[in-house]
């Protein structure tokens, strides 16, 4: 069963009609209890990095999440604001985050951009995996995504980046390390590819 946390933010309306088009068990809950039973775990969000994180902290669901992501390795998806929630820190904000993968989320500097090109970094863009199994399986080449943001997540480590984007410079617009995935662009608004993206977290 994969549990697509409802803190108030994220469209887990959307993700939750995918897994049912495709036949898989999913549910939207929305309190500690119904997570505990979690065997994947789907963390969405949009808006702003402490407002977001404010949710989640207020929401009673934090603790039980922290243990079964960090304590009993349940895979973890992160969706744009959700994916940066894993980080450290954020530019965007002063609360600190879940520390799931070593980074912090920066601001892109449009202030260096040569292109003719403008903040949030919105529409669809190509997304180059550094590997073709696993989360993005069947998803080497061609593959593209909706975007929406203006800041991006910056890991501690190389090896934890998953998947590059070009937007005036090269970013990780996917990270992963052990159990815990993120990713920057909306799966549940890029059709066949985030379709297919959403099927391979459920196989993970």
């Amino acid at each position: 069963m994969i549990s697509i946390i409802n803190y108030g933010l994220g469209n887990v309306l959307a993700i939750a009609n995918i897994y049912q088009r495709l036949g898989i068990p999913a549910r939207i809950v929305t309190s500690a209890a119904e997570l505990s039973d979690a065997e994947r775990i789907i963390l969405p969000g949009v808006g702003a990095f402490d407002w977001a994180m404010t949710r989640l902290n207020e929401s009673g669901m934090r603790e039980q999440l922290e243990k079964l992501v960090v304590g009993a390795s349940r895979p973890v998806l992160g969706i744009c604001v959700g994916m940066h929630m894993m980080a450290a820190r954020s530019d965007e904000g002063v609360l600190a985050g879940l520390r799931w993968i070593d980074g912090e989320v920066k601001k892109f500097d449009e202030a260096s951009f040569t292109a003719k090109t403008r903040l949030p970094h919105m529409g669809w863009n190509d997304v180059a995996p550094r590997q073709s199994e696993g989360l993005f399986r069947g998803l080497a080449s061609e593959a593209r995504f909706y975007f929406l943001h203006s800041y991006y997540f910056v890991p501690g480590r190389d090896g934890d980046v998953l998947a590059e984007t070009d937007y005036n410079g090269r970013f990780a617009s996917s990270v992963r390390r052990g159990n815990v995935w993120g990713v920057q662009f909306h799966p549940e608004k890029s059709h066949q590819w985030g379709i297919r993206l959403l099927q391979n977290f459920a196989g993970l």
